[in-house]
């Protein structure tokens, strides 16, 4: 479902690539912009979809005002994918030789147009699936193997929260039990860790893997645990060559550039992985994800200038 599409430019350049995703969060359906006083937000109960409808209006201005200015530019490829909000799926579903180019530019973070996304956390995740053995709480206790208690010893013996500056763990979800009567036989158990150092994500993936085992060796039942790597994380050096481009190119239309981390992922990290240089930009949005979304139209001019600073920066 993700949609590629190329332009083959007017001149000798070096390649840019421009991303966005299609999809959006709930409630999204019937959304009715309004805009007042320059600022564009829902009328109704819905989300107003700028995450990454946003994204979307600056690719698609930026290649029309290119195409109509007369102005040299290199070629440019664009993509907007499917499903980003339930997992980069869509970007995931990318096979070598899809996006390649110099410079690709993911319009997809809050803030004021300037933003630029300099490190992106690695992102595990996983599942845990404890074992015990079931009997009755009020006959024969003694004869059952809780789950529950399992996986609850697991979940004390971690560190949860912000971890340190670049480091983050936390447990999603615990499921199980079917009565108040019966010794908890299975348990499922969800959570994730995420560092901007790799290393250190590594770490804490093997401490909690650890407190896991522990707990179901301890308790005198199994589990059986799943790890996923849900993106691969990036870090720009301050000298990044494509980071001064960028800046430059913002300095051309009176843009502030904003240099930032963030322990959030995105379509960014799977591009970046995927070999092309990668910036993820702010996009103006503001209350992302809520009804009260909103980005103002001079924002989103100014991201359509930028477009075309950065493809005028690319020519040859």
């Amino acid at each position: 479902g993700n949609l590629i599409a190329s332009h083959s430019g007017t001149g000798r350049g070096r390649k840019l690539v421009l991303s966005a995703h299609m999809d959006c969060v709930q409630p999204c359906i019937g959304v009715e912009p309004v805009v007042e006083g320059g600022i564009v937000s829902s009328a109704g109960e819905t989300v107003l979809g700028g995450d990454d409808k946003a994204g979307i209006a600056v690719v698609l201005e930026g290649l029309e005002r290119l195409t109509e200015s007369g102005e040299p530019f290199g070629p440019i490829d664009v993509v907007f994918t499917v499903s980003e909000e339930t997992g980069l799926t869509g970007a995931k579903a990318l096979v070598a030789g899809d996006v390649e180019g110099d410079l690709c530019l993911v319009f997809d973070a809050a803030g004021e147009p300037g933003g630029i996304v300099v490190g992106a956390p690695t992102h595990y995740t996983f599942e845990a699936r404890f074992t015990g053995q079931a009997a009755h709480a009020g006959v024969a206790p003694e004869q059952g193997v809780s789950a529950i208690v399992m996986a609850s010893r697991a979940i004390c013996a971690m560190q949860h929260g912000r971890l340190d500056e670049a480091t983050t763990a936390n447990i999603g979800t615990i499921e199980g039990g079917v009565a108040t009567n019966v010794v908890a036989a299975d348990v499922s158990l969800t959570g994730e860790c995420r560092s901007l150092e790799r290393s250190r994500v590594d770490q804490v993936r093997d401490e909690m893997d650890a407190a896991i085992h522990e707990a179901a060796r301890e308790g005198g039942g199994s589990v059986e645990v799943g790890w996923t790597v849900e993106y691969e994380g990036f870090r720009f050096s301050q000298e990044d060559p494509i980071l001064a481009l960028v800046e430059d190119a913002m300095a051309d239309i009176d843009l502030t550039p904003l240099r930032f981390e963030t322990g959030g992922g995105s379509d960014g990290n799977i591009l970046h992985a995927a070999g092309v240089p990668t910036l993820v930009l702010s996009s103006g949005l503001r209350d992302v994800h809520s009804t009260d979304e909103s980005v103002s139209v001079d924002d989103l001019e100014s991201l359509t200038k930028l477009v075309c600073s950065v493809a005028a920066r690319l020519v040859e």
